[in-house]
């Protein structure tokens, strides 16, 4: 995976064999992810390279990752709960996902279309971070580490593979990467795990 944002617009995440080529989603939608960037960039939130993809961050919190499949793009919140959504653009990641968290773009001018938008839900987002707000626990669900979160918010397949998962197998996850001693361990633990995640695999599994 890439390490530098910067990679990621010219080359793309490094998950797959598409990786700098011109098949590569971050290449094909290179004009309407620039965009993206433009916008995050001029709101003064710090960009960062995080599960191979762009993440920006403010107040020491991520705010949002950008991600890209061939049928489209996104810009992903974390703390989507918060979110109060009041253009009703945001869409779940999946039928999984518990709280729509992302705005998806089908053309290039999409970010430039909904860019007032777009600014007014990072200045929100970057409120909640400001004040140290996190969304209530829900006891009905597990508590995901913030990087498996993030890493399912950056990946639709894996997202939607978690999501299908039973509880016990969630669990799994949460268990063996609440263990992990180091942030870098848990990164290099959720991409191990990938494979076993989308073939509906628990962590300990063969």
């Amino acid at each position: 995976m890439i390490s530098d944002a910067q990679d990621y617009f010219a080359k793309g995440c490094g998950r797959c064999d598409r990786f700098d080529t011109t098949g590569c989603a971050a290449r094909i939608w290179g004009a309407g992810l620039a965009r993206l960037r433009h916008i995050c960039l001029s709101e003064g939130l710090q960009e960062t390279a995080k599960w191979g993809h762009p993440c920006y961050m403010h107040a020491q919190r991520n705010i949002v990752i950008i991600g890209a499949v061939h049928g489209n793009f996104r810009l992903s919140f974390f703390n989507a709960a918060l979110m109060k959504d009041p253009e009703g653009v945001l869409e779940k990641q999946g039928p999984n996902t518990r709280h729509p968290d992302m705005i998806r773009f089908t053309s290039h001018d999409g970010p430039t279309q909904h860019e007032d938008v777009i600014r007014a839900y990072l200045r929100e987002a970057k409120g909640y971070a400001e004040a140290g707000q996190r969304p209530p626990k829900d006891d009905s669900a597990l508590d995901l580490p913030d990087e498996l979160v993030a890493a399912l918010d950056a990946d639709p397949e894996l997202s939607e593979a978690f999501h299908a998962l039973t509880r016990g197998r969630q669990k799994s996850y949460v268990i063996n990467l609440n263990g992990a001693k180091t942030l870098q361990t848990k990164i290099n633990r959720i991409d191990r795990f990938r494979g076993k995640i989308i073939d509906g695999k628990g962590a300990t599994e063969r």
